[in-house]
């Protein structure tokens, strides 16, 4: 079996999502303000940042990175403009093609990614319905779908628990900090 089908086994079996390729979310890793950037990296938070758009398996472990987003970007615009959300929105990220839902004997689902509110919805991207008073079909995909994006936000947690730089802002330029995150 190829790595996409181990990983949407896995979040079938932790998560009881089928054919979930990963969760998707962005971390803003605080910086200090670059010289004469204006507003590019001044966040919604009010600090400056690089995001770091990312997906991940059930088991915590980054699957695919995308780094150097301005702060002042939305998750869903750095998201349109990553080679994952062009491949995506193109059609030519494929990985496995539609897979039988299970305790089904004809209905397919395509594998997709879950995500928030902030990226769009697509047949590769799944999101929570949104609003109150939904149906319970409704709240139970939606409770579903947040356990399974719960493992993003334990993985940028993990993260900034091993790596300590990520606690504090750093201090070099915005190219030099997109080397640390990557490791580099």
């Amino acid at each position: 079996m190829d790595e996409w089908g181990k990983i949407v086994d896995g979040f079938y079996e932790k998560w009881n999502l089928p054919n979930c390729l990963g969760a998707i979310d962005g971390k803003h890793v605080v910086i200090e303000a670059p010289a004469k950037s204006g507003s590019l990296y001044f966040n919604y938070k009010g600090t400056f940042s690089i995001v770091f758009l990312a997906t991940c398996d059930a088991d915590y472990n980054f699957t695919t990175v995308d780094v150097g987003g301005y702060g002042k970007q939305s998750d869903g615009g750095i998201f349109a403009g990553s080679t994952l959300g062009k491949k995506l929105a193109s059609g030519t990220f494929i990985t496995c093609g539609p897979r039988r839902l299970p305790e089904s004997t004809t209905l397919t689902l395509p594998c997709y990614f879950v995500g928030d509110e902030a990226f769009p919805l697509s047949t590769r991207l799944m999101r929570p319905y949104p609003g109150k008073g939904l149906d319970v079909s409704k709240r139970i995909f939606n409770y579903r779908l947040s356990r399974a994006r719960r493992c993003i936000e334990n993985a940028f947690g993990i993260l900034t628990s091993r790596w300590r730089i990520f606690r504090r802002a750093i201090a070099a330029e915005p190219k030099q900090v997109e080397n640390i995150i990557l490791g580099k």
